[in-house]
């Protein structure tokens, strides 16, 4: 059940209710052939943003410890970014990172080219401060005036036989495992 999925990762009964509320929005997961998920975004549009420019934001990603390295989460949080492009006209997405997570900092900074805009002191529970963390949409602006059809999904190409696709899609496409240009660093 999802909700006691979110409960166990979200103690607070109010976060869960919020991620539970925006999880179909614009939440992609990644399959194995078997169908077992091996990684997720979890993303949603800001509703009032302070600065009164429509962007998104990125609750949560995920991948699988033996799937790592293959470039499923840059093709999820594409996937997620493209989106908040062509339905919403989102100019930027923003995501926090702890201070100590050296191995999301690298993977944010250097593959997906996030930048850091701020760090926000004691942002999680524990009292760790967060890299609050920006990455510009131009480029998937500049492909979606471009490319007029609707969000598209991973296309099939040879190399281990991962899916990715929407929550609620049931299309079964897959992921490029061999693609150089799409490898985590």
């Amino acid at each position: 059940m999802i909700s006691n999925t979110f409960t166990k990762i979200y103690k607070n009964a109010k976060m869960t209710l919020i991620y539970v509320n925006f999880l179909f929005q614009l939440s992609y997961v990644a399959e194995d052939e078997d169908g077992k998920i091996v990684g997720y975004v979890l993303a949603k549009m800001e509703e009032d943003p302070e600065d009164q420019v429509p962007h998104g934001h990125i609750t949560s990603l995920a991948v699988k410890r033996s799937h790592r390295r293959l470039g499923l989460a840059q093709k999820l949080m594409d996937q997620a970014s493209r989106a908040m492009v062509e339905c919403f006209d989102a100019q930027y997405v923003s995501l926090h990172v702890r201070k100590s997570n050296r191995a999301a900092l690298h993977l944010y900074t250097n593959t997906l080219k996030f930048s850091i805009s701020e760090i926000e002191p004691k942002y999680y529970a524990d009292g760790e401060d967060a890299y609050a963390m920006r990455r510009v949409l131009k480029d998937f602006k500049d492909k979606s005036t471009k490319d007029t059809s609707s969000v598209k999904a991973i296309k099939d190409t040879p190399g281990k036989k991962d899916k990715s696709k929407k929550d609620g899609d049931t299309s079964k496409e897959k992921t490029d495992s061999t693609n150089k240009d799409t490898r985590e660093s």
